[in-house]
C-alpha cells in the first residue's frame, strides 16, 4: 500500500470516530433519541473498523 493511501484511510477512520462521538454527545445533550445513539455508535464502529483493517495489513 502506498503511504498516501494509508494516511488517508487513517485520517478517515479518525474523522469517523470523531463524528460518532460528536453525534453521541449531541444526542445526549438534546435529551436522547434512538436514531442519534444508533448513528453515533455506527460511526464509531466504522472508524474503529477502518483502523483495525489498516493495522491488520
Amino acid at each position: 500500500m502506498t503511504g498516501m493511501y494509508r494516511r488517508s484511510v487513517f485520517l478517515f477512520g479518525l474523522v469517523a470516530i470523531a463524528l460518532g462521538i460528536a453525534l453521541l454527545a449531541e444526542t445526549a445533550a438534546a435529551g436522547g433519541g434512538t436514531t442519534g445513539y444508533l448513528l453515533g455508535v455506527l460511526f464509531v464502529a466504522l472508524g474503529v473498523g477502518r483502523l483495525y483493517l489498516l493495522r491488520r495489513r
